[in-house]
């Protein structure tokens, strides 16, 4: 847009063309933003004089922003941002003028512009030079939080209705993928957030020296140990008169890993592999359902794969996840039994440790086992498994 028919654009573009020519092109980064900056504060200026004289509007377009963001190849947001920037800087010379000069960065003047349009009818109350100088001294992050504090000072009402309104754009969506992985996609309200947040950053600290989970995985286990630990306290509200919980469905050859036996039916998602299976049931309530030519003949009653009292006494001489280095305390830890209940292996306390929920996972899909000798638990990761089967007296090996 800038220099149609004339030099000034053809210049530019010439100069451009010889920078990028040069093999060497090692500058500093400071320089080449400063010249990139002035560059998008002569294009918002030149997106505002278009919008001014309404050459969005020869091709149809209903917007300037929508116009811009189509033949500049921008997201109309982004071209939305170049508009109220070009605006603002019609009233804001010397902002410009530190734009221009590299005194202050585009991001920092972007800030500053959109304050400006924020405060509507009171935007005499923002002071240039006090928040030019605020540009200067601060980073693009807290210039932000100033610009915020700001706008609730000079219009606390405006700043509550426009809160109000990104409340609206909260949502939330969870979807399963092909392969079974959940994909979760939302927006939260600041509160919300900040405390989702706070709460998976608390869970999400590795947990000793063995934990190679990057950030991200384990922001993902901890959103998964979060929901755990929610239905499993029972805290959350009732549905049709039944606390929240997952459903599983297999056969007695699942639960004992057999050979050629089907995977395990999860409600509401795809089938699971029958580790999984048997991670889940360590700590579960169980149905006995016998079918006959696919008719049910009987139900069995709900049990528990570790009894109440057993329970307790567990939380009491473990308290907590026994694998080494794990903060996990006992209310964030589930029972795993070291030889599984399918396999043999009892539910009293000897064949019982307790592990949290990214531990517990470890030991049954990750091939991780569990030595049991005395009072003390071993822990021998997949690369130094014991193929062989005999153990001394006092000592268990895992299922």
């Amino acid at each position: 847009m800038l220099g149609e028919g004339g030099t000034a654009l053809s210049k530019l573009q010439a100069a451009v063309r010889e920078f990028l020519a040069c093999e060497d092109r090692q500058v500093d980064n400071k320089e080449l933003r400063v010249v990139i900056d002035a560059l998008e504060g002569a294009f918002c200026k030149n997106a505002r004089s278009s919008e001014q004289r309404g050459q969005h509007l020869v091709g149809g377009n209903i917007t300037a922003a929508s116009w811009i963001a189509r033949t500049c190849a921008m997201s109309v947001n982004s071209a939305a941002d170049r508009l109220c920037v070009g605006e603002q800087l019609e009233w804001l010379p010397t902002v410009a003028a530190a734009l221009a000069s590299g005194e202050i960065g585009y991001q920092s003047v972007s800030i500053l512009c959109h304050l400006r349009e924020q405060l509507g009818e009171k935007r005499d109350l923002f002071d240039e030079d006090e928040m030019l100088g605020y540009a200067q001294k601060y980073s693009v992050f807290h210039l932000r939080q100033l610009c915020n504090v700001a706008r609730h000072v000079a219009d606390p009402e405006g700043f509550f209705d426009e809160a109000e309104e990104n409340f609206t754009r909260r949502r939330l969506h969870i979807s399963q993928m092909p392969d079974g992985m959940y994909r979760v996609d939302g927006v939260l309200d600041p509160v919300s957030g900040a405390a989702f947040k706070t709460a998976a950053e608390s869970l999400a600290k590795r947990l000793g020296p063995d934990d190679e989970r990057s950030h991200k995985q384990r922001m993902a286990d901890a959103t998964g140990e979060l929901a755990n630990h929610a239905m499993d306290k029972g805290a959350l509200p009732r549905r049709h008169s039944v606390r929240p919980h997952i459903n599983l469905t297999t056969t007695l050859e699942g639960l004992k890993n057999e050979l050629g036996a089907p995977p395990a039916d999860l409600e509401l998602s795809l089938p699971i592999s029958t580790r999984t299976l048997e991670r889940i049931a360590c700590v579960c309530t169980m149905s006995r359902v016998l079918l006959a030519d696919s008719m049910v003949i009987d139900v069995g009653r709900a049990t528990r794969t570790v009894s109440a009292p057993t329970l307790r006494a567990l939380r009491v001489r473990d308290r907590g996840c026994r694998f080494p280095a794990c903060d996990r305390q006992v209310d964030w830890s589930n029972p795993h039994h070291i030889i599984h209940w399918a396999r043999g292996g009892r539910g009293n306390l000897p064949n019982l440790v307790l592990l949290c929920y990214y531990h517990h996972r470890l030991v049954h899909e990750g091939g991780w086992q569990v030595i049991k000798s005395g009072r003390e638990f071993r822990f021998l990761p997949p690369d130094r498994l014991v193929v062989k089967r005999a153990r001394g007296p006092g000592m268990r090996w895992a299922a």
